[in-house]
């Protein structure tokens, strides 16, 4: 039976490895039972007509105060036997009276974190049940999903750093109602506006539904001033004057959307009036300078666009210098628009600042019809706009939805108990297996490991069963211990001694 024979798991017990000290020659030719160091000669000893014994275990000198490594003081693992139970109660009792005042400075046990290694199943297990080969795929088409997934939230964390726009219609109403003046109200009383004439104009517009739209795509409620960042209506001057004939609004901090603007004045006469619309573009849209745009072929666009338009101008022209590449030989054309012979590309944004300019408004011409038996009139507009993807807005969810995530750890850790157990069952059966082939030979192997063990966790050093019978210390070495011992005590008594009397050594 080989000696690291597995054994049946014990509550509350852990397996410790004891390392035995090693063996070799003595200057007598015996071997030698305990440490090297337990080997040097100590001073004042006579060594003059002795014999060279072996040394004495090394448990039997007073040894220091020590701890082994990893135990950081803690009280070891409970014990099997009484005696140990005994032995190891008055040490946990003796250390819980010294450090009371200090327990709550305790560390918390540190949780032991989940691998994806121990979600596999060994391959005796494999060997045993052959149906766990599928458990062992899914396991593997898991990590390949969770790869494909990862790959997935990345390209989408990247997506959404660019802006993801495309166009759509919006539909602009102008309407004008005319309010013919009364003839029954007498002038002076509540009703006194109602004898003047005057016309109402709106502006008002909604977003039309796209028909090649995709599935995915959701419905857009914004308001009609969400899409402007300032609206001017200029009316006739020559007939509302200098001061009254402009009506503005623009985009602030604090503005509140509305769904449109209404404008009314007095007047029973046609009015030709002219809607300026500046929209408003995120990100910020610029009209180039108009050598730039015949250059280029943009007329309108965002500043990335326009510096990677600029970018490919170079490159077809070949116009970066060949030997140094930061720099750039203008050709006659971006000659005579930057003015400059050669100038390096990171200087290509400052350059541009000046020959960038705000998008021209749209502007619709409007004639206040006063005329006829109908007293609204109502003229439809359509204009392009830039809107927002949706899926936008649905990739931004899926990042942050954590409810699948939290199930997801849920079955992760149902499935590394499961694993647990079914390791903790392996090594059960191996155990009866081994005892159920050779039971003597099991048996002897068993004590013997858990006697290595009960050291272990007890501190005890030696050999116990051998150090209680008299002929244990009837060898050579337990002369040369005596000396030592009464050698080690005199030593410390002089010490003790020379320290009252203020004696210096």
């Amino acid at each position: 039976m080989p000696q690291n024979q597995p054994q049946p798991p014990r509550s509350g017990q852990q397996s410790f490895v004891q390392p035995r000290p090693p063996m070799g020659p003595t200057p007598g030719g015996m071997p030698m039972r305990g440490p090297p160091s337990a080997m040097q000669p100590q001073g004042g000893i006579p060594q003059s007509g002795q014999v060279a014994y072996p040394p004495p275990p090394a448990h039997l000198y007073p040894p220091p105060v020590s701890m082994r490594p990893g135990m950081h003081g803690q009280p070891g693992p409970p014990t099997t036997t009484e005696g140990g139970r005994k032995r190891q109660g008055d040490r946990r009792g003796s250390r819980a009276a010294g450090s009371s005042s200090g327990a709550g400075n305790l560390p918390t046990p540190v949780t032991k974190k989940r691998r994806v290694a121990d979600k596999v199943l060994p391959q005796k297990i494999r060997e045993l049940v052959p149906e766990s080969q599928a458990y062992m795929d899914l396991l593997s088409f898991e990590r390949k999903l969770d790869s494909t997934i990862m790959r997935k939230r990345l390209d989408i964390q990247e997506a959404l750093k660019r802006p993801m726009k495309h166009k759509r219609k919006l539909r602009v109403f102008i309407s004008n109602t005319f309010y013919p003046a009364k003839a029954d109200v007498q002038p002076g009383t509540e009703d006194d506006e109602a004898n003047i004439a005057s016309w109402e104009l709106r502006v008002e517009g909604k977003l039309l539904d796209d028909p090649n739209a995709p599935k995915y795509e959701q419905k857009q409620k914004r308001k009609f001033s969400s899409f402007f960042k300032s609206l001017v209506i200029e009316l006739d001057k020559d007939l509302y004057g200098p001061d009254n004939h402009l009506v503005e609004w623009h985009r602030t901090s604090t503005t509140q959307e509305t769904d449109g603007f209404q404008v009314k004045r007095p007047g029973d006469e046609n009015v030709r009036c002219t809607v300026l619309l500046m929209l408003d573009y995120q990100p910020p849209q610029f009209k180039l300078d108009h050598r730039l745009a015949r250059l280029l072929g943009v007329h309108t666009q965002t500043r990335p666009v326009i510096i990677n338009a600029l970018w490919q101008y170079v490159k077809i022209h070949k116009l970066q210098d060949p030997r140094e590449r930061e720099f750039i030989n203008n050709d006659p054309y971006l000659q005579q628009i930057f003015d400059c012979t050669r100038m390096k590309f990171c200087e290509i944004p400052q350059r541009l600042h000046s020959l960038l300019h705000p998008p021209d408004p749209i502007v619709i011409n409007h004639i206040i019809n006063v005329e006829g038996p109908d007293f609204k009139k109502t003229a439809c507009y359509d204009i392009d706009v830039e809107v927002d993807d949706t899926l936008k807005e649905q990739m931004k969810s899926f990042l942050l939805s954590t409810a699948s995530q939290q199930e997801i750890a849920n079955l992760d850790n149902k499935i590394h108990d499961t694993i647990e157990t079914v390791n903790q069952l392996k090594v059960s059966r191996e155990f009866f297996l081994g005892f159920c082939k050779d039971p003597q030979e099991f048996i002897t192997q068993w004590l013997a490991s858990q006697s290595r063990d009960l050291k272990v966790m007890t501190d005890q050093q030696g050999n116990p069963e051998e150090e209680r019978r008299a002929e244990f210390f009837d060898q050579p070495w337990s002369k040369e211990a005596v000396f030592r011992y009464f050698y080690s005590k005199v030593q410390q008594r002089r010490a003790e001694l020379e320290q009252a009397l203020g004696i210096k050594s």
